[in-house]
């Protein structure tokens, strides 16, 4: 059996490989050098499978803010046929007018000794390698590159590789205004991030339909099972996911008064828009919007709907009463 590589490696080891030659790689070398693509490639998956796998391991990278730069036919720039991918150090470089203060250089510092030749896994030094052995030449060093790293749920790991893989996933679900957790099977098909939150998509197998969880509600951990399911039910559902996310959005909407001036006016600002009275936000979710409400205490009221104004009042009054019986202790 071929050794699995999470995906998270995966992704470390091809940033590793792109910044590690300046004419940069070709997908075919990339597939059969990458650790992560060349394990696949080696237990028999299609062509087509893993060209997808680093299409949205490219969209990925380049959404954490990572300059993936293609480079085309000399000839002709749009055949892309032959194209050559890398990472230009130049643009992911600190720009050379910035300057840290004694603190900030040492806290840099001590992030740097995390990141260094000895956390470099075996597996991207042999990808290394072999991108010399294929008579490329590589760019020295390869480490000292500040990795951005976006934190996501634990179960963002197990869903990825299940989905990949087409393996039916379990776990335990918590809705809102539910007081234990219920045990989903569900068919993942997509991981979608909305409003900076992720999302998993796919069809709980109970229910017999397609649903949406939010991945800040699972409890506990994700278990992929052995069972399988089409992997032609992955097509197109990213998109559906977010088209539907937007639709939902669409019909909600929050009227809400704002002091200026205020947290509260400057981050909700940036995606409202304005009313007669206050802002208007659409919204997915009433009950995440809540925490979120309620987090900015008196910067923001709500006008309507009564239900979220109902579920912003209860969470305060919640976090008035605990302060309370610490006083009162």
């Amino acid at each position: 059996m071929a050794e699995r590589i999470p995906p998270e490696e995966r992704l470390t080891n091809l940033v590793v490989a792109l910044m590690a030659t300046e004419i940069g790689l070709t997908k075919q070398q990339i597939l059969e050098s990458v650790s992560g693509y060349r394990q696949k490639q080696s237990a028999g998956a299609r062509a087509d499978a893993l060209e997808k796998m680093f299409e949205r391991d490219k969209d990925d990278l380049r959404a954490l803010g990572i300059p993936i730069e293609t480079i085309g036919d000399q000839a002709d720039p749009h055949d892309l046929r032959e194209a050559r991918y890398r990472i230009p150090k130049a643009e992911y470089d600190l720009p050379v007018d910035i300057e840290f203060t004694a603190a900030e250089l040492a806290v840099l510092r001590l992030a740097g000794s995390v990141w260094s030749e000895g956390s470099l896994s075996d597996e991207a030094q042999a990808g290394v390698r072999k991108i010399r052995a294929l008579g490329i030449d590589v760019d020295e060093p390869i480490i000292g590159f500040a990795p951005r790293i976006a934190a996501r749920e634990a179960g963002f790991a197990p869903l990825q590789d299940a989905i990949e893989r087409s393996l039916v996933v379990t776990f335990d679900y918590l809705k809102p205004g539910e007081e234990r957790a219920r045990r989903r099977r569900v068919s993942p098909l997509a991981l979608v991030e909305y409003e900076a939150r992720w999302h998993v998509f796919g069809v709980d197998l109970d229910a017999q339909g397609e649903r949406m969880f939010l991945l800040t509600r699972i409890i506990g951990d994700v278990t992929v099972t052995t069972e399988s399911f089409p992997a032609a039910l992955r097509e197109g559902a990213g998109e559906r996911a977010l088209a539907g996310l937007e639709e939902v959005a669409a019909r909600n909407t929050a009227l809400l008064e704002v002091t200026p001036g205020t947290e509260a006016a400057l981050r909700l600002g940036r995606r409202a828009e304005p009313a007669t009275q206050g802002i208007r936000l659409h919204y997915v979710d009433l009950h995440i919007l809540a925490d979120e409400l309620a987090s900015y205490g008196p910067e923001v009221r709500v006008v309507e709907p009564a239900a979220l104004r109902d579920e912003v009042i209860s969470r305060l009054r919640a976090v008035l009463a605990a302060h309370d019986d610490r006083g009162a202790a």
